[in-house]
């Protein structure tokens, strides 16, 4: 998945924007070096899965595949919300069938966010 410092955040800062898709944003509450050393676990996951696909090693796969799971849930990209008002999570959903399809449209066309 592409950095979302490369990609529109939704004004909650909750998910950033790729293809119109929404994607939910690491857990901002996560102190900055817990953060990191999930980062690079999760790269260094990310990594394992192309060695073992490389090498066509699908029980690596399989568990390299689960530790990037892991580390996505533990940085809250994944599993339950890290936000506590409530509102529901629209992870991997177009963002034009969200309620932030307006705000999606007006970052769309050009306008100020």
């Amino acid at each position: 998945m592409p950095s979302p410092q490369h990609h529109p955040v939704t004004p909650d800062g909750r998910y950033f924007v790729v293809a119109g898709r929404l994607w939910r944003m690491s857990n901002p509450e996560l102190p900055p070096g817990e953060r990191q050393a999930l980062v690079d676990r999760l790269m260094r996951a990310r990594r394992q899965v192309g060695v073992a696909l490389k090498a066509g090693d699908k029980e690596a796969e399989g568990q390299a595949r689960t530790e990037v799971d892991a580390a996505k849930h533990a940085l809250g990209e994944r599993g339950p919300v890290w936000w506590t008002d409530g509102a529901p999570d629209f992870n991997r959903r177009m963002a034009a069938n969200t309620p932030y399809a307006a705000w999606y449209m007006a970052l769309a066309a050009g306008e100020p966010g």
